[in-house]
């Protein structure tokens, strides 16, 4: 099955999250097909925190792929405040 998670990287203490498209039999951090954006917790000042392409997250929902708990909560997120 095909997911859209979270791949966390950056240093010790900084964490910084793609967002992938990967086959759900792969590692967190291993091989992914598509980046389709990124999370930033600790963004400061006028650094972006969150995004995401919602046109490729559209394109690879609509063949199938799921998301995870935490890409859904982002994904909302990010919708919302885009729209404001």
């Amino acid at each position: 099955m095909v997911v859209i998670r979270l791949a966390r990287s950056g240093a010790k203490k900084r964490p910084f999250y793609n967002m992938v498209v990967t086959d759900s039999r792969n590692r967190r951090d291993g091989r992914f097909v598509e980046r389709i954006g990124f999370y930033n917790p600790v963004a400061a000042g006028q650094e972006t925190a969150l995004r995401v392409d919602l046109e490729r997250l559209a394109y690879w929902q609509g063949h199938g792929a799921q998301l995870s708990p935490t890409a859904a909560r982002l994904v909302k997120q990010f919708g919302t405040s885009q729209a404001a």
